[in-house]
């Protein structure tokens, strides 16, 4: 493949789907794993340490509901349907475990919309467990399919031991994995997703506020989930829509739940004001023509075959530069709508994204005699084309 270098698109061209190696220094964070992904691409405008595996604690529960928003779409289950709640999942789960609960009594019987209201704004262990038990029998069970749910998503690190996000020896998955199942969910499942929006919910008498320490504190939050384990320190993922934008956060590793907070806050309003997107577009983008060997025509006119929408830190599209690449010289014949190159996004000269480019015009194969003059002018000039 040889690359002809075009333009350098500087404001106009930069992947953020690699970006974070160029991003990491420009945003400095205390949390051992954070991410910033672009919603709309699923591009990862931001990484540290975001494709290394980590402990998920309570974030766990994005999956946890994921899994039974899947079984509610497929019709194996139904809001309305009720689960008995157990004396494991009361002993595990409920006040006297001391973790978060949503206050389940053994033998009660709340329904799959209750315990999911229990999982997602009141972060109870106690309904994740019966919500598991209800499903697969066992949370053993269902956090085995949970694993294989991840492994269809192409979560590929993702391993489950339980619903809960308690300790779990083997319980990992990447903020980056995190934060795409966090995008899987709003789009899949936008009905559901807004359980994610509710600020509290009230079992029993005893009302409880969603944990969320972004939601109702910065424009345009309306999800995810937190977790803390000792272990892991105290971690979020988060998202928000601003101006038709949605941005996901998620970090994880901090000291305490104040660190948290701030340091959410911070990464939430860089993720909007630090970050911009911008697209190359193929009708304002004119491409040379291409040469083509033993074509009827010596060159044709060649486009982008669709627009590219990158985004990525403001102060990253600096080293941005666009090229485009294909075999020199195209053979003919050539179709009219053929591929016949990329369009090559890279900064600093590191590739980071590319696009088809497509023939224009057709050049059908130069007939014998004209192949036959073609080859004594390369022979009369030295082989040069």
């Amino acid at each position: 493949m040889i690359r002809n270098t075009l333009i350098s698109l500087a404001v106009s061209a930069l992947s953020a789907t690699t970006a974070l190696a160029q991003s990491t220094p420009l945003i400095p964070t205390d949390a051992d794993y954070a991410v910033i992904m672009d919603h709309e691409t699923g591009a990862i405008l931001f990484s540290k340490q975001g494709d290394v595996p980590m402990i998920p604690a309570s974030m766990t529960k994005v999956m946890t509901a994921y899994l039974v928003f899947d079984r509610l779409e497929r019709g194996e289950i139904a809001l309305t349907d009720k689960f008995t709640v157990s004396e494991n999942a009361w002993q595990r789960g409920g006040w006297a475990s001391g973790g978060s609960t949503m206050g389940l009594a053994v033998g009660d019987q709340p329904t799959v919309e209750e315990l999911l209201r229990g999982v997602i704004v009141l972060s109870g262990n106690d309904a994740c467990i019966v919500l598991a038990e209800g499903i697969s029998g066992s949370e053993a069970a269902f956090a085995m399919e949970m694993t294989a749910l991840a492994r269809e998503l192409g979560l590929d690190s993702a391993t489950f031991e339980n619903s809960t996000g308690l300790d779990g020896p083997d319980q990992r998955m990447t903020a980056e994995e995190l934060a795409e199942l966090a995008r899987l969910t709003i789009d899949r499942f936008p009905d559901l997703y807004a359980l994610y929006d509710e600020s509290s919910y009230e079992w029993r008498g005893i009302s409880q506020p969603n944990r969320n320490p972004l939601l109702g504190r910065m424009d345009g939050v309306d999800g995810l989930k937190t977790g803390h384990l000792e272990v892991s320190g105290y971690g979020l993922v988060a998202s928000a829509i601003r101006d038709g934008t949605r941005r996901t956060i998620v970090i994880n590793g901090l000291e305490t739940m104040s660190a948290r907070r701030a340091e959410a806050e911070r990464l939430m309003r860089m993720a909007f004001t630090s970050f911009e997107t911008r697209t190359i577009s193929p009708k304002l983008l004119e491409l040379p023509e291409v040469p083509v060997w033993l074509g009827e025509k010596r060159s044709i006119a060649v486009s982008l075959a669709e627009p590219i929408t990158f985004s990525a830190h403001r102060r990253a599209f600096d080293g941005a530069t666009v090229e485009l690449a294909y075999n020199a010289p195209l053979n003919a014949p050539v179709t009219a709508g053929d591929e016949v190159g990329r369009l090559i996004v890279s900064i600093d000269g590191v590739e980071q994204e590319s696009a088809p480019v497509i023939a224009e015009e057709s050049s059908a194969k130069l007939g014998f005699i004209g192949r036959a003059i073609e080859g004594l002018s390369l022979r009369i000039s030295g082989g040069e084309g």
